[in-house]
């Protein structure tokens, strides 16, 4: 690859080895972040990766590749998007970061103008995305850590055309979204991820690979879209897996009241969707909670 032009702010290729073309390592970020007069800030969950294992296993478990669109939450300095474009997959990158969004096509050209043309940044919240300039079918991301749950969530709501994707979250966030009924994690993340997709822990991220270094380690979460269960709309669903773990020591006869109307229609409900009254939320999974809502909404 030819050398950066004279007048580009970022630093040189030969600065950093050659593995550095394909990635940015902790001195690149940091001549970059200096360059765009950036002070990373936790509101906006601002933890940059910068080592190359670990993007190339977020892109190797990530399983993307030239029949990807990819929607990246987040880019922040580029990290990741390298990565993601050298897979051979095209990136919707999402940033709030109005710098970050103007700066990030000016760092993939300057390091890798042969996939540049692959990318597009978008200025947006992630949380009020409402369309895309292609329908992605992945998504990969390093989501903030404060919204990484909404935000998934929301995503898999508003674009039903992401089949697949892996996000670097909380670590335990990460076991939040991927815990089966029954066990101590299990709570309203799993169950409405559930609703949209099959989830799994994919592996764990230290905290050192990031710039500033977060307090708490990450986690990989992969998915896979699944058809959702039928049986009731999703809103409906939703409302009952709220209502179950609001008071989640509670049987689901006494924690169902309010949404039913009285602890005995609670009960009724609940025995005609063949599930024990005194059986708590923890223990059901999303096909049980649709069954509910199901029976809970007709006339």
């Amino acid at each position: 690859m030819a050398p950066y032009p004279s007048v580009s702010p970022y630093p040189t290729l030969s600065a950093y080895g050659p593995d550095m073309a394909q990635f940015l390592g902790p001195a690149a970020i940091r001549e970059i972040a200096a360059t765009l007069d950036l002070r990373p800030t936790k509101s906006l969950g601002q933890n940059f990766l910068h080592d190359p294992n670990t993007i190339r296993k977020i892109v190797r478990v990530a399983g993307v590749g030239a029949d990807d669109i990819v929607l990246e939450v987040g880019p922040g300095l580029g990290s990741l998007t390298l990565g993601l474009l050298h897979a051979g997959a095209r990136v919707v990158a999402v940033e709030v970061d109005a710098r970050l969004a103007r700066a990030l096509p000016e760092t993939i050209a300057a390091r890798a103008p042969e996939v540049s043309d692959r990318l597009q940044a978008i200025t947006a919240d992630a949380l009020h995305l409402t369309s895309l300039p292609e329908p992605p079918s992945a998504l990969v991301a390093n989501l903030p850590y404060n919204i990484s749950v909404p935000v998934l969530l929301t995503l898999l709501e508003r674009f039903p055309s992401l089949q697949h994707g892996l996000v670097l979250v909380q670590a335990e966030v990460a076991e939040r979204l991927a815990a089966a009924p029954g066990s101590p994690a299990y709570g309203v993340p799993s169950v409405k991820a559930a609703w949209y997709a099959e989830v799994h822990r994919a592996g764990s991220i230290s905290r050192q690979v990031f710039w500033p270094v977060p307090r708490v380690d990450s986690g990989l979460v992969s998915f896979r879209r699944r058809p959702s269960p039928t049986a009731a709309p999703r809103e409906q669903v939703f409302a009952v897996i709220d209502a179950a773990f609001a008071t989640r020591r509670k049987g689901l006869r006494a924690a169902l009241a309010g949404w039913a109307g009285s602890p005995r229609a609670a009960e009724a409900i609940l025995l005609a969707a063949d599930v024990d009254p005194l059986t708590r939320g923890e223990q059901l999974g999303i096909a049980e909670f649709a069954r509910i809502a199901a029976i809970g909404e007709r006339p």
